[in-house]
């Protein structure tokens, strides 16, 4: 039974989706005014990890992730940069994913755009005002009342008083709101400043509306799973609930969050200066080595990002594309569909509770070890079910060995000349050996001599 550590409970809780085998999920995604950072790729690792996971077990999932393409920070980027916002949020959305495509990250089933669900958002606003949960300010657009729900806060675990004395953070400013938590529902159409027409007069919608109209349109009531960042449970997520219960819809059944990313002991933030682009780790390090080393971290603690780290989780990858070269070299073809099932039961175990991933890379790595050890005493049966097991568990996990064959086209060729060194240190003609690694070098071939043979893989 898979358990996870939901967020509004505080506590591990058995998984039971709302119509079993299947899982609805709901992951809030980028809001494209600038490059993706490391938070954001960790973020969207987790969450593949995750939708890969529940897959990998059986489950079918519909995977929803959302673009918010207007919002303040769009509208003050686009006005810098002389642009519009559509044409800014689509170039830096088109960014967003060519870095999360290097990554592996799966697209969405669904990607709901907030300019394209405006009138879903207008009609739940209609709804909070009718039950008495939001109200009008003339000029200045339609608020929530959040003292109108006394649940209020069973999100983040604050109580109503908490948060009227740490309002400040995240918080519209507007004096003739009722209470200082009181939050826009829709904002009042300003010069120059894109806007619908609406009820309450010409506008745009806030920012926590979207996702709960979005999520509840495409996934329907009490969809499985709502997922995101743990920077935002408040006040996002906290009032989405607020929006969609408030309104009288049941919401999400459970909520998970992964970790802050940090930088030298402090959270990565542009006001800090350790802001970190995430294509700047990817081309120095791999997109494997970035996604290794969020899976070597739980998802709700921190995860410190840096060179060092980064060079070990690489290392960590070519250990285990040694292993998949060595059995290449050795005549194996391992397939996930030869995994021992009595060993992949550890990796579920591990997986289930709460997608406990530094246990799960654990018994990969052991796996890795001990296939290395059945290759060094010529137990090739035993190696391939090994490697089998481990290429079963990191698909799972979304990571893909690389044997060092890469395409087809020449292998031929290699092969060939790997024998005629092989044959010739086989003679002693030492010579004649190093002028055919000479000429694989030329060819950007790597050679290693192991116990069990000359293995090769592209520079």
């Amino acid at each position: 039974m898979l358990r996870i550590h939901d967020t509004a409970a505080r506590a591990l809780r058995d998984f039971e989706p709302r119509i079993p085998g299947q899982v609805s999920m709901y992951v809030c995604g980028p809001t494209p005014y600038d490059v993706p950072h490391l938070g954001h790729g960790r973020t969207a690792v987790v969450f593949d990890v995750v939708r890969r996971y529940l897959a990998w077990r059986g489950d079918r999932v519909t995977f929803v992730s959302n673009v918010t393409d207007i919002e303040d920070r769009i509208i003050a980027r686009a006005a810098e940069r002389g642009t519009t916002e559509s044409d800014l949020a689509r170039h830096y959305e088109d960014v967003y994913w060519e870095q999360l495509d290097r990554l592996g990250v799966l697209r969405p089933d669904e990607m709901p755009h907030a300019t394209e669900f405006v009138p879903q958002m207008q009609t739940l606003i209609a709804e909070l005002i009718a039950a008495g949960r939001a109200y009008v300010i003339e000029g200045s657009g339609v608020y929530f009342q959040v003292e109108t729900l006394p649940e209020y806060g069973r999100l983040s675990h604050r109580t109503f008083a908490q948060l009227v004395e740490s309002a400040g953070a995240r918080i519209e400013v507007d004096d003739e709101k009722r209470s200082p938590v009181d939050f826009a529902l829709w904002k009042a159409a300003k010069p120059g400043e894109p806007s619908w027409e609406s009820p309450w007069g010409p506008g745009r919608p806030g920012w926590h509306i979207e996702c709960s109209a979005m999520s509840l349109d495409i996934l329907g009531e009490e969809f499985d799973l709502h997922g995101g960042g743990d920077d935002l449970v408040f006040p996002h997520p906290e009032n989405e609930i607020a929006q969609a219960e408030g309104a009288g819809h049941h919401f999400a059944r459970y909520w998970l969050h992964s970790g802050m990313v940090m930088v030298s002991g402090e959270k990565m933030s542009k006001s800090l200066g350790n802001f970190t682009f995430l294509a700047d780790a990817i081309d120095a390090h791999g997109p494997r080595a970035f996604r290794w080393l969020v899976v070597q971290h739980h998802y709700r603690n921190q995860l410190e990002i840096n060179d060092d780290a980064l060079r070990a989780a690489a290392a960590a990858i070519d250990g285990f594309d040694a292993l998949a070269r060595r059995a290449r070299a050795a005549g194996i073809t391992a397939t996930p569909a030869g995994a021992l099932s009595a060993e992949v039961g550890r990796f579920v175990a591990a997986m289930d509770d709460d997608f406990d991933t530094p246990n799960a890379v654990a018994v990969i790595a052991g796996w890795r070890r001990d296939a290395n050890s059945a290759l060094d005493a010529g137990r090739l049966d035993e190696a391939a079910a090994l490697l089998a097991t481990v290429l079963h568990a990191l698909d799972a996990l979304g990571i893909a060995l690389d044997d060092g064959a890469g395409t087809a086209d020449g292998r031929d060729e290699i092969d060939a000349l790997v024998q005629r060194r092989t044959d010739a240190r086989a003679a002693q003609d030492w010579a004649a050996a190093d002028r055919v690694r000479d000429e694989l070098s030329a060819l950007g071939v790597v050679l290693e001599d192991t116990p069990t043979g000359t293995i090769w893989h592209r520079a």
